[in-house]
């Protein structure tokens, strides 16, 4: 990251934009570290995990049943063939197959040379004639049935892994499954929290006239903890401009990234701006955005610094769709949209907006004349704490769009789906 990166002229600028200057712009600043599989969930992957395997490395059983081979199989009819062999999983068969003769086999057992179909055993018929055992097979049994083929899932030499994947539950599986008991991984970010305002007051403690409980950091803290930061709680600063540059020299010092909401307005109490302008660098980035136009991002010696809105509703959405990505590409993750792949559910209600900015609505799923529907909450104001406790994601309302007809498709975004 380079102490300009966030410079841009002075215009309103679209969230596809702005991403692509920080995935273009913003470098990683973690090291990178050894740390076995049980350690690396939301971590950042420093490394491609490229698989020395084969998996499948071998045909096998995808049923409990008994496997023969398609040409010994009578077209169009059910299939009389002795039982050779009993093949569970872990025990390959040693021994060939006779010709004419079937196989009992468990699910993940190796299948025995020549053989290549498999029978569910609830679709087979189990004799005993002549002192030996016979299975009965069904009708129409295609060549490969219920065999799982070598290199079903990747071969050797293929990338399983890329790096700058945050690490989910499956792709730890993933690593495993190829081998491997540690993983190149990128350190955390260390992020530090701060809030302002007089008017500001910690929970548990009692309200004065004119005080609020601060939820803006509570808040901002538990969205960096589910993404794997680092999170340090630096506290609540007053009004007073000494407070203010003390707190964030000692944050440049210890933190790779700073995070605010508020306090960076032209307003005579609003002193952020101006001790990040005497310390480093503040950019205002003016998004086509709404909720959160106003985005503050810049440095504090060799810390990011990322300011956001001071209302609750705001300083969230705020840093689920824009004050996330900087964070990532600090933290080594990908340069990729940071907004999942939305779901497309028709709109429940009707909306019409009088500006050309990309608009998300907090709202919820509904099932509606026996099907989903997205339904925004009853009130959109950024104040409104509820309207994000009580809905499930976002309703994109794209900057051109200027009115959503009930029952047209709208992009729904779970609030999870965007804490990738």
């Amino acid at each position: 990251m380079t102490n300009d990166c966030f410079a841009i002229s002075d215009r309103l600028m679209s969230l596809e934009e702005a991403w692509a200057l920080i995935a273009e712009r913003v470098q990683p600043v973690t090291a990178t570290e050894s740390r076995p599989l049980r350690q690396c969930l939301g971590r950042v992957l420093a490394e491609d995990v490229v698989s020395p395997i084969t998996q499948a490395p071998f045909a096998n059983a995808a049923m409990d049943g008994f496997a023969a081979r398609h040409a010994d199989l009578t077209p169009g009819a059910t299939s009389r063939l002795p039982v050779a062999a009993r093949v569970a999983a872990g025990h390959p068969l040693t021994e060939p197959v006779p010709g004419g003769a079937a196989v009992e086999i468990f699910t993940g057992a190796p299948l025995p040379d020549g053989l290549d179909v498999v029978a569910m055993v609830e679709d087979c018929r189990i004799e005993e004639a002549d002192g030996r055992r016979w299975v009965v097979l069904p009708a129409g049994l295609a060549q490969g049935n219920f065999v799982r083929p070598v290199g079903e899932d990747f071969h050797a030499g293929a990338t399983v892994l890329k790096a700058g994947r945050r690490l989910r539950p499956q792709d730890v599986a993933m690593a495993a499954a190829v081998g491997r008991s540690h993983l190149l991984v990128r350190e955390r970010l260390k992020v530090g929290v701060i809030s302002t305002g007089d008017e500001v007051v910690e929970p548990g403690l009692p309200l004065a006239a004119g005080q609020i409980y601060g939820c803006n950091r509570y808040g901002q803290m538990a969205v960096l903890e589910a993404m794997g930061f680092e999170v340090s709680d630096l506290g609540h600063l007053p009004d007073r401009l000494d407070a203010t540059l003390d707190a964030f020299t000692e944050a440049a010092a210890t933190q790779q990234a700073i995070l605010t909401s508020g306090g960076v307005s032209l307003g005579g109490e609003d002193h952020v701006k101006t001790a990040i302008e005497r310390l480093g660098k503040l950019h205002l980035w003016r998004l086509a955005v709404k909720p959160g136009k106003p985005v503050a991002l810049g440095t504090v010696g060799q810390a990011a610094f990322v300011g956001l809105p001071g209302y609750p509703v705001s300083a969230i959405v705020t840093l689920l769709v824009v004050g996330l990505a900087p964070l990532r590409r600090l933290a080594g993750a990908v340069a990729e949209p940071p907004l999942a792949e939305p779901i497309l559910v028709p709109a429940g209600f009707r909306f019409k907006k009088n500006h050309k900015r990309r608009q998300f609505l907090r709202g919820s799923l509904s099932w509606q004349d026996g099907g989903q529907r997205a339904v925004p909450f009853r009130t959109q104001e950024s104040s409104v704490l509820s309207s994000l406790v009580e809905t499930t994601g976002l309703i994109d309302v794209g900057a051109e769009v200027m009115e959503i007809r009930e029952g047209e498709p709208v992009p729904f975004l779970p609030y999870e789906s965007l804490m990738r």
